[in-house]
């Protein structure tokens, strides 16, 4: 008889969004003439930039010539994309990443879920704690978190670190020793930032431990703060202890798209062991390579046209963060997040609890957001809302919770 992956069974519920996905649907389907505004999920609204259609376009053309066709990619990405990428995000910057460090992928959930596979199963994770769920959820797949407690909503042997408005959002080192340290900045859900000396620090403490940081940077097209590193590889040290994820889907609009990168310096090792050869093993093994047409659409985020479109862009968000923030506080909430980050992080009304804001907001305003309690303990009392809706839905959204 076969028999299942029991780890699966461990997890509680269905995934966070899947839950909001069902009870919105669920109200759609009983209120049939309510217009519900959705400012929940992080995905984007607005079109693709036209350099980047005139790629995509430019490349399906190439895909209906025979001496231009295009199979299987090359292993790590093609690598018109992955010097593009080395020199705008990293060279630039003064990182010292090369082409042959980056890993191009489908996107950045599916790298911050498969990257514990090039790790032991004995070794501890720590997490910011609210956490984006798929770093944990994945690790309770593989066995490596232990026993689950309903009342907590923890995991035994999960290394919380509480990012509280005592603390700034941000993590403090854990009583704990972790081998691998998972930070996000501009962080979801918090959209809280790290400043540069700061980082060092964290940078300095995993080379101290031997503990490896998986940095997810998916969003720091959003930072405007001097001082608020844009790469973790700006900190000294970091090529011997950090792997960074990012991806196209917010700086970009590839949410239905798909692409990202993940970044491993050749520096980094377990004794002799590269992880640079572990997960270009497994990449190969397990991935055929995002397609051309899109890496070509990716290629042109880096053309002058790209850059000045996409900033228009990612200003767009950001004035409907601005919106969000200044009409939650308007109505005497209390808010952070919303300067280098897409996120708005609001407290709770009351004694209510995360769902039952949910709830509460869903029914009398027809609004939706996200319960920070579904990105872990720290998060009960809080709310997250996102600026990736339309202007006009963002502004009419804060109408009705100002009306509340």
């Amino acid at each position: 008889m076969f028999k299942v992956n029991e780890n699966y069974l461990k997890l509680p519920g269905s995934y966070l969004f899947s839950t909001i996905g069902k009870k919105v649907a669920a109200y759609q389907a009983a209120h049939p003439d309510t217009e519900i505004i959705r400012l929940g999920i992080g995905d984007v609204t607005q079109p693709l930039a036209p350099a980047i259609i005139e790629s995509l376009h430019r490349a399906v053309e190439e895909m209906g010539q025979a001496e231009t066709f295009r199979g299987y990619a090359p292993d790590l990405g093609y690598a018109f994309l992955r010097e593009a990428i080395a020199r705008n995000d990293y060279q630039d910057r003064g990182a010292e990443i090369g082409a042959d460090e980056i890993f191009i992928s489908d996107g950045a959930k599916s790298d911050s879920g498969n990257i514990q596979e090039i790790f032991s199963t004995d070794n501890r994770i720590a997490v910011c704690d609210p956490v984006y769920p798929v770093y944990v959820d994945s690790n309770v797949m593989a066995g490596r978190t232990g026993v689950y407690d309903p009342a907590r909503e923890t995991w035994s042997d999960v290394i919380y670190m509480p990012c509280t408005a005592e603390n700034g959002f941000s993590p403090e080192f854990p009583a704990e020793t972790p081998d691998l340290i998972y930070l996000c900045f501009p962080n979801n859900p918090t959209g809280s930032v790290i400043t540069r000396e700061r980082l060092q620090e964290w940078v300095d403490y995993a080379n101290k431990i031997g503990a490896v940081i998986i940095y997810d940077a998916a969003y720091e097209a959003y930072i405007s703060e001097e001082n608020v590193p844009h790469t973790i590889y700006e900190c000294g040290g970091a090529r011997t202890c950090a792997i960074e994820l990012k991806s196209f889907s917010k700086n970009a609009g590839f949410t239905g798209v798909r692409l990202s990168y993940t970044v491993i310096p050749k520096e980094l090792k377990c004794g002799d062991t590269a992880l640079h050869s572990l997960w270009a093993r497994r990449h190969g093994t397990k991935y055929n390579g995002a397609p051309y047409i899109i890496q070509r659409a990716g290629e042109a985020v880096y053309s002058p046209e790209g850059k000045a479109q996409l900033k228009e862009q990612v200003a767009y968000y950001m004035k409907n963060a601005r919106v969000i923030c200044q009409g939650l506080k308007e109505a005497g909430y209390t808010v952070s997040g919303g300067v280098n980050a897409p996120y708005i992080w609001l407290k709770t009304p009351g004694s209510m609890t995360s769902w039952e804001f949910f709830d509460y907001l869903l029914e009398k305003a027809h609004v939706v957001g996200t319960p920070g309690s579904g990105f872990g303990p720290s998060g009960e009392g809080y709310f997250r809302l996102t600026a990736f809706g339309s202007y006009e839905n963002t502004v009419a959204a804060l109408e009705r919770i100002k009306r509340l």
